[in-house]
């Protein structure tokens, strides 16, 4: 799964790597990215690629019931996101990317857990794979629109830390995977020496989302009290 994840990203850098369209944004860093907030998303527009902010957690057109009944939706599973109801309309036609530049996983019994931070090895933003909709608040006819992160099975890398792991795509295949006709084929196991990883403060570990600062992510050598 993908739980908690960051975006310190730069206009300029998502710009070359996706070539964006639009005006350059001022875009806020942020360290500890939970479910439902605020999150910079790409997709396909009628100009090209724009980015643009979105509810993590996807909400389908056709939900009617009230939001504290809907389940979680921040991640969709690769192997049965073509089938699921809640994901199977968005695959078909609303893929986008989130670029994260990192993600946390944990280990350890409960109550004790370490945390991890995982970012790419070449110091890039990652593409994650991602599905993205819209959907009216029946109540105030407000538009939300809202993205999950595709999931699939860890690499033998990845499996120390975690049986899973975000499907995470080479940027110069975004393209395929928002537009082309076999998307399925791109849902598989980042390459082995995609990731690295350190012990970060177990800051992260409470629940919720209150710290929200860089000092986050910078390693440890062990883990601290929270």
């Amino acid at each position: 799964m993908c739980g908690r994840f960051t975006q310190h990203l730069s206009w300029a850098e998502l710009h070359r790597l996706a070539d964006l369209v639009g005006p350059p944004s001022n875009l806020r860093p942020r360290y500890n990215i939970a479910p439902t907030t605020r999150i910079e998303v790409i997709r396909p527009g009628a100009a090209g690629n724009e980015l643009t902010p979105m509810r993590w957690g996807l909400l389908p057109a056709w939900w009617k019931k009230p939001l504290s009944e809907m389940p979680s939706t921040f991640n969709a599973r690769a192997e049965t996101v073509a089938e699921k109801p809640m994901f199977r309309s968005a695959f078909k036609s609303r893929r986008c990317v989130i670029p994260a530049s990192g993600f946390y996983e944990w280990t350890g019994a409960k109550g004790s857990k370490t945390p991890h931070y995982f970012s790419a090895l070449t110091g890039e933003p990652l593409a994650f794979a991602a599905l993205w909709e819209t959907w009216r608040d029946p109540e105030s006819d407000a538009k939300v629109d809202s993205a999950t992160i595709i999931v699939g099975a860890a690499n033998d890398w990845m499996a120390r830390f975690h049986n899973r792991m975000p499907v995470i795509l080479d940027w110069r295949g975004i393209g395929a995977w928002m537009a082309g006709d076999d998307p399925g084929a791109l849902l598989k196991s980042a390459p082995e020496n995609a990731l690295q990883e350190w012990i970060v403060s177990s800051r992260v570990n409470r629940s919720g989302v209150g710290d929200d600062d860089a000092g986050l992510i910078e390693a440890v050598k062990q883990v601290q009290n929270a």
